[in-house]
Order: C-alpha cells, then structure tokens, then sequence
C-alpha cells in the first residue's frame, strides 16, 4: 500500500529529499514504537535522528533553516511516519504547525526563537491574561495539550491583554522553556508518546516582540503583519495543520493494512479458509478499506494542491478553500479510522497483543478522531455552508 507521488507543478522544491529522509528514518521509527507508548515521549536518540533529518522544521520558513513545505508533501511526510509511529508523526506535526509563527514575527525576534537548529515550538488551548507593561507584558496562565513540550524549548499561549482604558484584545505570546511549569497529566489511551502535557506561567515578563495578534493559526486576516513571503505563509494555517494532520490518520491506516496483508498470508483462522487471505468477509472488507483510504487521500491532496494553486496565483483564499479543506480532512480522519477497526477485527485474537502492530494503531486511530481537527460537527458547518447559510467557520 505503498502511496504514490505527491506530484504536480506546485511540489515543495527539495520534497523528494525530505521525503526520502522521512522513509530512510522509518525503520527506527517503528523500532522505537514500543519505548515511545510506554514513556510517553519521544526518546532522545529518535530526536537526534529527527532533527538531524530535518523533521522537526517542515514549515519554517527557509531563510531560518526550515523545509517550507507545500501541505501536500507536509501530508506525505507525516503518512510516512505515522505508519511507523503515530506519535512521533503527531509531534513533528505539531510542532512544524506552531513554527509557522514565525512568519508573523519579527526577524530579530523570529531568529532569536527559531535560530538554534534544535528549537521546538510547543503550544496548545487554554487563556492566559497579559498586563501591559514597558517593553511587553507580565503574563499568567495555564493551558492544555502542549504536544511534544517535554522536548520544546519555546512554548506558546494565547492571552487576553487587559487594559483599563480599552476593550481587551488578544494576542499570542512566546516564552522559554526555563520559565514553564509542566504538569504531566497525559495518561491517555491513544498518542501516547506526544507527552501533550498542561503547561502553565505565573507573572512572567514576555517582551512585546515576542507575540503576534491576531491568532494566525486560524485565519489571518489582510493585515496581519507578514515577514515570510513565500506563499505557504499566505495560507489559512488551520488548512495547513489539517493536511498533516489527515496524512498521520492515513498513514495509521496504511500501517494497520501492510501488518494485516503480512499477517493475512501466514494466518490459519480457525474453523475457515486455508489462510486469512483466502477468507471471503476479509477480502471484501480489506478491498473496500483500501478504496476508501484512496479516495479519501486522493480528496486530501487535491484539496492541498488547488488551495496552493489558487493562493499563489491570486494571493487570496476563499471560504469555499477553507470549506474543501475541512471536509476532505475530516473525512480522511475518519475513513481511516474506520479502515484500521476492520483490519484490527478481522486479525482476531492476533490484535490484542501488545506485542503485533494493531492495537496501537487501534488507540492511536481512535485518539485522532477526538482532536479538533477530527469532530465530526464540522459536517454540520459544511452543510450549512453547501445550502447557501453563514456558517461559524472560526476554526475550519
């Protein structure tokens, strides 16, 4: 099940090679999958490979190092490594997301930030209060779901800024990792190893340069401040995260389905066919899991491609991009959901084992259809928006 070429005339200039580097990487992936659940972090050998490959700055721009990616190879990168581990795509996911911010800062800032060819941008929901004070802000706050923090160096909140002579307004602050209090409350079933910690601030000074307002990651508005030109930086960041996002979907599902084919050739059901492969319900279900999944990716990728096409050509996004986006993500998310929960059945008691690669994937399947980019509400938005209403598209 290997997945074709992401192709086209607007493909990333060096995808081939980041790609390359993420498929050379999988092997010692999918090796470290177990030490990965069972700590509930990235290892730091895995992180010296990843970060020597790159993996960790997709989306940063490249003047500060970054691969500035088209979606459409972020989602092959991230299908790649979700095959071999979800969590590990979850994080690089994540954190080449938050790293997009620096788009949005200025140079001197962005380089002070994003200049160590190590540094980790972790962030996640939650509200901070920000006092105005000479040169930037005293800030407090806690927030949640800060993936892959336990190996950031910077991490991010939004803030409501409270002046006495003004309706409060928001913006995003940056702060080191030395000043963040980490609470380890990530004892979950699924993306174990993203470490998605709570984080929390108390009266830390944030100078003003680092932050930016208002909140890029859904939609900027015409006149945010923009110091990367390139047309990534031009697109609707919800949309970007979405295709990282439906490729670690994708890529579980892929994972799922190459152990089930190994296992399908060597497996003697009882009571059935000679091999699992030769049974007639598995055939039928894997053969309609498999056209799904490509469906379901194909929607992805063109999605990616014209949402590109279109910015670059006319410098502008429409509702209807944001729209398509949204509804081929969420798709994605839950087809291959439901592709892995048919291979994970028909393995039979093979899937229960820790040891055989389905119930992990199982977990981690069914974790990613409860993030955001997974609720299954948004059809309803896509609905309204498909029969001539206004929906409240704030986050698609």
């Amino acid at each position: 099940m290997t997945p074709p070429d992401t192709g086209g005339p607007t493909r990333s200039p060096g995808a081939a090679d980041i790609v390359g580097r993420a498929r050379s990487l999988a092997p010692a992936i999918s090796a470290a999958a177990p030490r990965i659940d069972a700590a509930r972090e990235l290892p730091a050998d895995l992180l010296d490979a990843l970060h020597a490959a790159g993996l960790l700055r997709l989306l940063l721009p490249r003047a500060l190092g970054g691969e500035e990616l088209h979606p459409a190879t972020l989602f092959a990168v991230m299908e790649i490594v979700a095959a071999a581990d979800a969590s590990v795509a979850w994080c690089l996911a994540q954190a080449s997301g938050c790293s997009m911010a620096s788009a949005y800062l200025a140079p001197a800032a962005a380089r002070r930030i994003f200049g160590d060819p190590r540094a980790v941008l972790a962030w996640g929901p939650g509200r901070g209060e920000a006092i105005p004070v000479e040169g930037g802000y005293r800030v407090t706050g806690v927030w949640n779901f800060a993936s892959g923090g336990r190996h950031a160096t910077w991490f991010g909140g939004r803030c409501r800024i409270v002046t006495p002579d003004g309706p409060p307004r928001e913006r995003t602050l940056l702060f080191p990792r030395a000043d963040v209090t980490l609470t380890d409350v990530w004892d979950v079933i699924g993306l174990r190893g993203t470490g998605s910690d709570r984080y929390a601030v108390t009266d830390l000074f944030v100078p003003e340069a680092h932050g930016f307002s208002p909140d890029y990651t859904l939609v900027p508005e015409s006149d945010t401040p923009r110091y990367a030109e390139g047309t990534l930086y031009r697109l609707p960041a919800q949309s970007v995260y979405g295709c990282g996002f439906a490729g670690i979907a994708l890529g579980i599902a892929r994972g799922a389905m190459d152990a089930f084919a190994t296992l399908a050739r060597e497996k003697s059901p009882r009571g059935g066919a000679p091999t699992l492969r030769e049974d007639g319900v598995a055939q039928f279900d894997f053969g309609r899991a498999a056209t799904r999944i490509a469906a379901a990716r194909a929607y992805v990728l063109e999605s990616a491609h014209r949402l590109w096409d279109d910015v670059a050509r006319n410098d502008a996004f429409t509702i209807d991009h944001r729209m398509t986006i949204r509804m081929a993500v969420t798709h994605a998310i839950h087809e291959a959901k439901d592709a892995t929960g048919a291979v994970y059945h028909h393995a039979g008691t093979t899937s229960v084992f820790a040891s055989q690669p389905f119930e992990r994937r199982l977990r981690d399947a069914n974790t990613v259809t409860q993030q955001l980019q997974g609720r299954l509400a948004f059809f309803q938005l896509i609905g309204q928006h498909l029969l001539g209403l206004e929906p409240d598209a704030r986050l698609v």
